[in-house]
């Protein structure tokens, strides 16, 4: 009992102390962190679902756009619209030039069916071929050479080149020489058969262009 009561004394005197220690110990430690990190509440944080976010134009509708009567009318008497803003066909120049050689065979083709003479069959033919030459040069190597047209022309063209001199060269000789057989291709028979084989080729050719067209 004795025992007890001491211990009681003892400990009555070591708690007072102890507390005073730990009480010093602990305001120095809060004096020492003073003004380092975060003394304050942390904030409630709660998460919201997203909304989904619908884009706004950024224009004006013009009032009365979908109504035909309110639209200008296309410019279509303006080079800058037909050549550029309409983007004509690469080939239009190609459909230009055969049109203008299409008459020039029809011409040379009434020219075979009235029998005409050498000379206007020449003079004829010199302006047809004159003017294939420069499509053949304007167009080689170009996607219209590929064209049935275009070879047809070519072909036409060495046939009428070669029946001019023929028939030049018949009219020049012909008087002059049997109709043996190295003067056979000069009889009149010879030439007639071949202007009816190029009236053929001449009317092949027309056909063939006008689908160009």
């Amino acid at each position: 009992m004795k025992k007890l009561i001491a211990l009681l004394i003892i400990m009555s005197f070591a708690l007072p102390s102890n507390a005073f220690f730990w009480n010093r110990k602990n305001k120095a430690l809060e004096k020492e962190l003073q003004g380092k990190g975060y003394a304050g509440n942390l904030p409630r944080i709660e998460h919201e679902k997203s909304k989904t976010k619908v884009s706004e134009p950024v224009f004006e509708p013009q009032q009365g756009f979908d109504n035909p009567s309110d639209l200008k009318p296309v410019p279509r008497d303006n080079p800058a619209f037909i050549d550029i803003i309409q983007k004509k066909d690469k080939a239009s120049g190609y459909v230009n030039d055969i049109n203008l050689i299409i008459p020039m065979l029809e011409k040379l083709y009434d020219c075979i069916e009235e029998n005409e003479n050498t000379q206007l069959f020449v003079a004829k033919g010199n302006v047809l071929t004159f003017n294939i030459d420069h499509l053949m040069k304007e167009y080689n190597g170009k996607p219209e050479s590929y064209y049935e047209s275009f070879k047809k022309l070519a072909e036409v063209n060495r046939y009428v080149k070669t029946l001019m001199t023929l028939r030049k060269e018949a009219a020049q000789y012909q008087r002059y020489m049997a109709y043996s057989e190295s003067g056979s291709i000069y009889s009149p028979a010879n030439i007639e058969q071949q202007m009816d084989y190029l009236k053929e080729e001449i009317n092949s050719a027309i056909l063939l262009l006008r689908e160009e067209e």
